[in-house]
């Protein structure tokens, strides 16, 4: 399998939906009521990149129902600051309105703010496979990551259905996500 070029492919493909605004709709509704039975209280996500799904509305609404709710801990969300020494990223805490600056690859970046430990984690999803397995830019750093943090957050991929991969082989490196959302809900586990 040519990782590449499946990378190369399928964000071709994300680009080019042409119903990418109603997928991602229909994703964010998935997010929220999937997150109406979790408890976390400190969420990592992502700043999202060529037609990536975008998790803050959804984390943001998350954040503002908790505050309606008077639930007693804060809820908080955190986006990745890059550590390029060690290749693994640490959250940052990031609201609407944030400062932020650009990292080494030209995402945008939570500048000065709190750093945060997630207990859940949303992660891109360039494609996805069944076992929980997920094709991302080939980067190692959120598998690195993961492999570091104690305890390791719930870790939940996110993606359009056009990126689901039936015959991926994960390598011996690959870390399985504990659940994958995509616009037609949740696809793992099953």
């Amino acid at each position: 399998m040519d990782k590449a070029a499946l990378r190369r492919k399928l964000i071709e493909l994300r680009l080019n939906l042409p119903n990418r605004l109603e997928r991602a709709d229909a994703l964010q509704q998935v997010m929220r009521f999937w997150l109406m039975e979790r408890p976390d209280t400190v969420i990592g996500a992502y700043w999202p990149i060529k037609a990536e799904f975008d998790p803050l509305p959804a984390l943001h609404r998350w954040k503002e129902d908790g505050e309606l709710q008077g639930t007693p801990q804060r809820r908080r969300i955190g986006l990745p600051v890059i550590d390029k020494q060690r290749k693994t990223l640490s959250f940052h805490a990031w609201y609407p309105g944030c400062p932020m600056e650009e990292d080494a690859y030209g995402i945008p970046k939570p500048k000065d703010t709190e750093l945060l430990v997630p207990t859940l984690l949303f992660v891109p999803c360039v494609g996805y496979a069944p076992g929980g397995y997920r094709l991302g830019y080939g980067g190692g750093f959120y598998d690195r990551t993961l492999a570091e943090l104690t305890p390791r957050p719930f870790t939940v991929g996110l993606g359009y259905t056009n990126g689901y991969l039936d015959d991926f082989q994960p390598e011996t490196h690959d870390l399985p996500l504990d659940a994958i959302l995509n616009d037609n809900g949740v696809v793992w586990p099953v």
